[in-house]
């Protein structure tokens, strides 16, 4: 009877050993994987994005932890295996996190190639193929303003009677964060305000600054008729949206890269735009926002 029992609980041993998280065999089971991203309306609406084409496309179920924080959040949080994959954006992971700067009019793919050889070795993580749009910053004052300008430069030369409002983490960034900017055009703004980024749009529109860093893949540029301005020096690297990924999690879960690449190309900055303005001024929830889009590019079955 012992003999018995102790071949019971041997056999036990070895099928919970087979049903591990070893991404081998039939019948093998899965941690959830655990999708996250900042804390501002894009990201949000790619993290349920991710979430949704996983779980539509792949056996694998999802734990969505949006909104964590910025990179200064994500990055560690990535690192330590706390999540397993979001979306970033080459220039911040190159001057932000790896803390190299982008040459002068460097390419969009030596950007990414930098960032994921960099994050191959610090973190173990790897980039996948981008999306297909770029964020960027421009420079943005309201359409009835008292001054006129087309460059940054031509903003720095007034600068000494504006004032300037950005994301709290934009203060915090090096290599492209403020005292890098302010340095590289020699600004000299008459005052500098921190906002949650949601909030640094209506600051300006409401006339609580002059002039702000908006995200060209902002909706409210176009609504709102916001002027916008060219990095004529070329301070600001290519920010190319793409998955950051832990190279542990590819390795254990079969088929995901393949997966997950197949929205590499899918969004163009226009159709970001428009995802963003239905959020932020139509008042649209992020899931069904993400799910609309999938559908409508035929990533996701109805």
């Amino acid at each position: 009877m012992k003999k018995r029992l102790s071949m019971i609980v041997l056999a036990l041993i070895v099928l919970a050993a087979c049903n591990g998280n070893d991404g081998e065999g039939e019948g093998a089971s899965f941690d959830p994987i655990v999708v996250s991203g900042k804390n501002w309306t894009e990201q949000y609406i790619l993290s349920q994005l991710l979430a949704i084409y996983i779980e539509e496309t792949t056996d694998y179920e999802v734990d969505l932890r949006d909104g964590l924080g910025e990179v200064a959040i994500l990055t560690p949080a990535l690192d330590n295996g706390e999540i397993d994959l979001y979306v970033e954006y080459t220039g911040t992971g190159l001057e932000a996190v790896l803390e190299e700067k982008a040459e002068e009019g460097e390419s969009s793919e030596s950007i990414l190639n930098r960032v994921r050889e960099g994050y191959e070795e610090e973190y173990d993580a790897t980039w996948l193929e981008p999306l297909g749009f770029e964020n960027n910053y421009t420079l943005a004052y309201t359409v009835d303003a008292d001054f006129e300008a087309q460059t940054y430069s031509e903003i720095a030369a007034i600068s000494s009677s504006l004032s300037f409002g950005a994301p709290h983490s934009f203060y915090e960034r090096s290599g492209d964060g403020y005292d890098a900017f302010v340095e590289a055009y020699g600004f000299e703004f008459v005052a500098a305000e921190s906002f949650d980024p949601n909030v640094m749009y209506q600051a300006l529109l409401q006339g609580a600054v002059d002039i702000i860093p908006a995200f060209t893949t902002d909706g409210r540029i176009e609504r709102e008729d916001l002027r916008t301005t060219e990095d004529d020096l070329g301070f600001f690297p290519r920010y190319d949206a793409a998955i950051v990924i832990r190279r542990e999690v590819l390795s254990n879960y079969p088929g995901l890269e393949e997966a997950l690449n197949g929205l590499a190309g899918q969004i163009t900055e226009e159709e970001m735009q428009a995802m963003n303005a239905k959020v932020d001024l139509d008042g649209e929830d992020y899931e069904p926002v993400a799910r609309e889009y999938l559908l409508s590019k035929g990533l996701i079955g109805e």
